[in-house]
């Protein structure tokens, strides 16, 4: 089994699950033994690593040349989604997969199709690893993780591919938006960087989402419903106004390319008080500042319909596109382009209908364009991720610190 894999399968077994709701850094606690471990391998590599109390993870390979070349870095993030479980996670291959359905769980009868997912019929004929459907995978992104690691490890082993300084840098919280909070750019010492925390194979990003959370907090008035009339709030019926008021059209599974949304992620809710989680993404700064302004006059529309502020709004900006910062070191871009076509994979330069640590990393100073991994509906229980891509994203990686070399 090559490296990556064995990497990989070690590394989910880890529960690093992120929680948004947490006021700590990292937000678990759990997070730092991933880190810690990692800390460990890369010491053993010979490399000189640390991990902060926040749990940021760096480590650094000297240059062995004399020749004037840029350092570059390489970062994923520990965290899993909180969307699911991480715990107790379960990989099953499939070997030479046949294009059919993957039964991922018989007891509670979990089925991947691609008649739900297409894209699997890409994969006929390869080796792939899923869920056991109980669980996410965590492809996203501790694949990143272990093809870092794994490529580092090859570039220790050959001394002779030359190569300037390297940075390695393992992130917490990313999947609640706060990874680079405490990114000490400084100290990781990097001139560019690349996230490894794409999906699909191929996949090479420069421009992502501007992101923002809104939390809602709608305040209701509990009466006996036997004596309601016009004294009884509803914060539910409230909530329900309010979504009401948002266009219909601009969800996530109505939109894609370059369309934003607005995406409820959180309800609950009673009579006395309801609280709502959105997040907000568009590509457009202007059409994301709208996005928010119509979020802010819907709230303002039923508070004055109730003559009171049943509804309280927090509404903080996350991230933004990396797009304009990535323009200014375009060579960046160009050379992981370059580094897939040594790889031989015809890269699929795209937007990410997401965020990366990059994206702030990028704002910061650091230009940050984001690799694939290879992995596949990442966050549920349907996540899988190709072998092959995994391989292949240690080739890429490679290849980018010789390019460097050579630039």
């Amino acid at each position: 089994m090559e490296e990556v894999i064995e990497r990989f399968l070690k590394y989910v077994k880890f529960d690093t699950q992120s929680d948004e709701n947490s006021n700590t850094v990292p937000s678990t606690r759990k997070q730092l033994k991933l880190g810690e471990r990692l800390v460990q391998e890369l010491k053993g590599m010979g490399i000189s690593a640390d991990i902060d109390d926040k749990g940021y993870v760096m480590g650094y390979l000297p240059a062995n040349t004399e020749e004037k070349v840029k350092a570059v870095g390489f970062i994923a993030h520990m965290d899993t989604s909180p969307d699911m479980s991480g715990e107790d996670v379960n990989p099953q291959f499939v070997e030479n997969y046949d294009g059919e359905d993957i039964v991922l769980s018989k007891e509670k009868n979990i089925v991947l199709s691609p008649k739900d997912f297409p894209e699997m019929l890409s994969y006929t004929g390869k080796t792939l690893i899923t869920t056991d459907g109980t669980t996410l995978l965590g492809a996203d992104d501790k694949a990143g993780i272990a093809e870092i690691m794994t490529a580092i490890s090859y570039i220790v082993k050959h001394p002779e591919i030359k190569h300037g300084k390297i940075c390695i840098g393992f992130t917490p919280d990313e999947e609640i938006g706060r990874g680079a909070d405490y990114f000490d750019v400084k100290k990781f010492g990097a001139d560019v960087a690349y996230t490894v925390d794409g999906g699909e194979f191929g996949e090479l990003e420069c421009e992502n989402f501007n992101a923002a959370g809104a939390k809602l907090v709608i305040h209701g008035r509990n009466v006996h419903p036997g004596s309601a009339k016009d004294k009884m709030i509803n914060s539910i019926s409230v909530a329900e106004e309010f979504m009401s008021l948002l266009p219909k059209n601009q969800v996530p599974e109505h939109t894609e390319g370059y369309e934003g949304f607005y995406h409820i992620v959180a309800f609950e809710g009673s009579v006395e008080e309801t609280k709502l989680q959105y997040i907000i993404r568009d590509f457009s700064k202007v059409e994301f500042e709208n996005k928010k302004k119509l979020m802010l006059n819907a709230v303002k529309f039923v508070n004055e319909k109730y003559g009171i502020n049943v509804i309280d709004i927090d509404i903080k900006d996350q991230y933004y596109n990396m797009k304009e910062k990535i323009d200014e070191a375009k060579y960046v871009v160009d050379i992981a382009y370059k580094a897939m076509e040594k790889a031989q994979i015809k890269p699929l330069v795209r937007p990410i209908r997401g965020g990366t640590d990059g994206a702030r990393l990028s704002f910061m100073g650091l230009p940050t364009p984001n690799l694939f991994t290879g992995g596949v509906n990442f966050h549920g229980k349907f996540e899988y991720i190709p072998t092959f891509a995994m391989e292949k994203a240690v080739e890429v990686i490679i290849n980018i610190v010789e390019l460097y070399k050579e630039k």
